[in-house]
């Protein structure tokens, strides 16, 4: 698969690693380069007598250098794809080197090792469910405590809200970590974390407040609800879901395009969010990578990739988060067709049927018909084609290159959000998806 210039620079870790990239896609650099159905490899002269040996597999977007930097991909890699990617001519068809090959059997070995592992590995059932029921009680006993926390703030009003000290928050999502309860951590540090020198920050403060007594009072009365709507909750809360046993259903078959990925740094680890939407079953997923700094994630997405791949989604209501089961990185896809919301109108009439099924829902993307950023009230919005608008992001910084993208003219967008609240990721500009 011969990715554009642009995903391959979406791989880079850092605006450096591009710029250094950028320099090393220049024919003199490399001392050999080669091609073949697996892989990418070259060799690069650098200050040392030896030249650095670079080899990406063309599978899964994986690389692998014999430099000393840490960073993933480094470089020599990214410089690498994006002279094969300007100059696919320079790279010659043939069998891959011994320590090419020898890299790429290694990697398929350790894959097939870890399926055998999972399916050897034997589950003591009775020692699992003490666990559960364990952390169950430190959950139950957490939330009884959140719950007070949350009357008293509406007791007390919200008037004196933005004078609460960072101890505040703090003392409350350390107490829901010490609970098991890491969802709900986060969701406090959410709250904590608003804005308040915004007008109508009160707005949104409520909205997460809801949110978390929402979630809280659901957790108190979850045997009484349908069982799609209990993993929801448990999700929410923190508790996982054996990825392995998913693995083991049949999934989702499609062509996915993936249209957005973001990353965000949280103590020792890399969350990164990335985006499908499926060409056939007109469905979105979101798949999440959790890695320690500085290493690089398993699966190598990049905005504007055609993977032919199954998906399982996770048990809920709202069938959205999902693994990749398995996967084929596909090339460019002429006249693809995106089915589209017509407007504002629509989606809202969408989002209705969303938050009946999963009220507490996180933010989803969509692909919305002919939409044009306009100012507006001192503020950015994304017009439809019937002149309803909607607001973007007070904290979205990418509207320059949506303008520069779009030339200021109606454009397919796909945009992450919901309910008034929407950011653009990408466009369709020329019959080619953008990445914003």
């Amino acid at each position: 698969m011969q990715l554009t210039e642009d995903q391959i620079y979406a791989l880079a870790p850092d605006e450096a690693s591009k710029k250094a990239g950028r320099d090393l896609a220049n024919p003199t650099k490399w001392v050999s380069k080669g091609i073949s159905e697996e892989a990418l490899w070259g060799e690069c002269q650098g200050s040392g007598s030896k030249p650095y040996q670079t080899q990406v597999d063309l599978g899964a977007i994986a690389f692998k250098c014999s430099c000393p930097s840490r960073k993933f991909p480094c470089k020599h890699g990214l410089g690498l794809m994006l002279l094969c990617a300007r100059e696919p001519g320079l790279f010659a068809k043939s069998t891959m080197p011994a320590w090419v090959s020898d890299w790429i059997n290694k990697r398929a070995e350790k894959e097939e090792k870890k399926v055998e592992k999972a399916a050897e590995k034997p589950v003591d059932e009775n020692a699992q469910a003490k666990r559960v029921q364990a952390r169950e009680q430190k959950v139950s006993a957490g939330i009884a405590e959140l719950m007070v926390w949350i009357k008293d703030i509406v007791r007390g009003g919200i008037l004196t809200i933005p004078e609460k000290t960072p101890a505040y928050w703090d003392n409350m999502a350390r107490r829901m970590v010490d609970a098991q309860a890491s969802g709900l951590a986060g969701m406090v540090r959410n709250l904590g974390a608003t804005n308040f020198w915004n007008d109508g920050w009160q707005s949104g403060f409520m909205d997460k407040l809801l949110q978390l007594y929402l979630v809280a009072t659901g957790y108190n009365n979850i045997q009484n609800i349908d069982p799609d709507l209990q993993q929801d909750l448990r999700t929410v809360i923190g508790f996982t879901t054996n990825q392995e046993e998913l693995r083991g259903q049949t999934g989702v078959r499609d062509t996915w395009l993936v249209i957005g990925k973001e990353s965000r740094d949280e103590q020792q680890l890399t969350i990164e969010q990335n985006w499908l939407y499926g060409l056939k079953t007109n469905s979105y997923a979101l798949v999440l990578q959790f890695t320690v700094k500085g290493q690089f994630p398993p699966l190598n997405f990049s905005p504007g990739m055609y993977l032919d791949a199954t998906l399982v989604y996770f048990p809920s209501a709202l069938p959205y988060r999902a693994i990749v089961k398995d996967y084929n990185i596909i090339r460019q896809i002429d006249n693809v067709n995106i089915k589209t919301f017509t407007g504002w109108q629509q989606v809202a009439g969408y989002e209705t049927i969303l938050n009946s099924r999963l009220p507490f829902r996180s933010e989803m993307p969509l692909v919305i018909a002919s939409l044009t950023p306009v100012f507006y009230q001192k503020q950015w919005w994304l017009q439809d084609s019937e002149g309803c608008l909607c607001k973007i992001s007070a904290n979205y910084t990418n509207i320059w290159q949506l303008i520069a993208i779009s030339g200021g003219d109606p454009v397919n967008m796909a945009v992450i959000g919901r309910e008034n609240e929407y950011r653009p990721i990408g466009v369709w500009h020329q019959n080619n998806y953008k990445s914003i």
